[in-house]
């Protein structure tokens, strides 16, 4: 059953902290630690737990706030609501955009600079593991409007620091900052861009959307804003022609030039391969903005959060294109194990002769929705998709090798798995539904429902029956 959903949600970056904070899901940790691999290595020992919270950073007096939203309790905590409310929240987003609101002040702009600007002695920018190629800013949500259709682009992109005031931009294949920084080359000028870095949760999450969810036409500004129930807060820039998320810890404001071409990397990636070196363009940066006291958020590359932060987002998405597409799928779950990307399990509720096969038509919908997706298993929604070993029971009892294996040849994946040709390979489906005429015979056994026991109705020490075992 779908969570309530309030009207309006508090999204805002250090509400989510306190909310964290009171729920046992954020820790500080006092140690003094070095940006230079050791904070990254904390952060990867600890992956999949409570947000870090490092207070005590050689040469530095801002914080570093590691693992934020790396897994299911932490996003729950951060939004107060469950996951079925979150997916419930970026559906909403989706659907009932609301365009950003200009106020006149920001947080984000309580300290500025736009002289002697050097990054790498103002933030503690980390070096993440000995086999990159530098210090990388890799939470900051890249902020810029298209030059041609004039549509505020938000989304993830890594920035290298090559000199005080210069970084290399990591720039994806088919992404809209591509797009929007090789029309600014044909049209001869610099693109003005803003780096955030600790925004609103609502932005954290419409940032991390892509594919036909997310069209070039929209805004994910106006996104944000459909996820929070009211328009986005934004501001200003201090030094370019642009509107900045008010809800921000630190600000880099400049310009792409994309006639600068530098080599960007290696750096390790969400896959767990180190990225090769490669062309990238320059960020010139006119202006550092933050609070008084701001927290500089950083993730690994090759960490939970980096693909946690997609999980609930796309799994919205794909939910919404196969009840549509397919109306006896119930719900969705896109494991850990596929980097909350690659793997999908779906609950298929069959009820009548009529829908067999429909399980089929599911998971190639399910291809068709999302092209990165590798594998999807169809099972029965008796089965939980949450739990890996329930799937598993289904692939057990229930999928037939010879006749339930879907092979669809020659596909479009991702170019980063590497047993691809290039993002060219084999997508498998899995068929570990039951035939309706069958279902009373697969029907699993039933116990009594019964009261759990209580810690009063445990009997420990001397007294217990258990005496009779004697000496051991």
């Amino acid at each position: 059953m779908d969570t309530p959903l309030p009207q309006t949600l508090d999204t805002r970056f250090r509400t989510a902290l306190r909310r964290m904070r009171a729920a046992g899901r954020l820790k500080t940790v006092a140690r003094k630690v070095s940006t230079d691999l050791e904070i990254a290595g904390i952060m990867k020992l600890h992956d999949g737990a409570q947000a870090l919270l490092f207070t005590a950073i050689e040469g530095h007096d801002v914080p570093v706030l590691g693992n934020f939203l790396c897994c299911q309790a932490n996003c729950e905590a951060a939004f107060g609501i469950d996951y079925r409310g979150i997916r419930q929240l970026v559906g909403r987003a989706l659907a009932n955009p609301l365009e950003p609101l200009p106020v006149e002040r920001s947080p984000a702009y309580e300290r500025t600079q736009t002289k002697g600007i050097d990054l790498g002695r103002a933030l503690p920018v980390l070096r993440h593991a000995a086999s990159d190629g530098g210090r990388f800013i890799t939470a900051g949500i890249v902020v810029v409007r298209d030059p041609d259709t004039g549509v505020y682009n938000a989304s993830y992109h890594r920035l290298q620091l090559l000199a005080p005031d210069r970084t290399a931009v990591k720039l994806d294949v088919g992404r809209h900052l591509r797009l929007a920084v090789e029309r600014a080359a044909r049209r001869g000028i610099a693109l003005p861009i803003a780096v955030c870095i600790g925004v609103d949760l609502a932005l954290y999450y419409t940032a991390a959307t892509m594919g036909s969810q997310m069209p070039e036409s929209a805004s994910e500004l106006a996104v944000a804003g459909g996820l929070r129930g009211e328009p986005l807060p934004v501001v200003k820039a201090l030094t370019q022609d642009l509107l900045v998320p008010a809800e921000a810890e630190i600000v880099l404001e400049g310009v792409i030039r994309p006639e600068q071409i530098v080599r960007e990397g290696p750096f390790g990636e969400f896959a767990g391969f180190s990225a090769t070196e490669d062309d990238a363009p320059i960020l010139e940066v006119s202006a550092l903005a933050h609070r008084e006291r701001p927290v500089y958020h950083a993730m690994n590359g090759y960490g939970r959060e980096t693909i946690m932060l997609r999980k609930y987002v796309l799994e919205a998405s794909l939910l919404k294109a196969l009840k549509s597409a397919v109306p006896i799928v119930a719900d969705v779950d896109m494991s850990a194990g596929g980097l909350h990307r690659f793997h999908a399990t779906v609950s298929v509720r069959k009820t009548s002769p009529q829908h067999e096969g429909l399980q089929r038509n599911a998971m190639l919908a399910a291809f068709g929705a999302l092209k990165d997706l590798d594998l999807v298993i169809v099972v029965d929604d008796d089965i939980d998709i949450r739990d890996p070993a329930d799937v598993e029971y289904a692939l057990a009892t229930r999928m037939e090798a010879s006749r339930d294996l879907v092979v669809v040849p020659g596909a479009r994946s991702h170019e980063i798995a590497r047993v691809s040709a290039n993002g060219i390979r084999a997508k498998l489906g899995i068929d570990a539904t039951v035939p309706v005429e069958e279902q009373e015979r697969f029907r699993r056994m039933q116990f009594a429902p019964v009261a759990p026991l209580t810690a009063a109705e445990f009997s420990e020490g001397s007294g217990a029956p258990l005496d009779w075992l004697g000496e051991v």
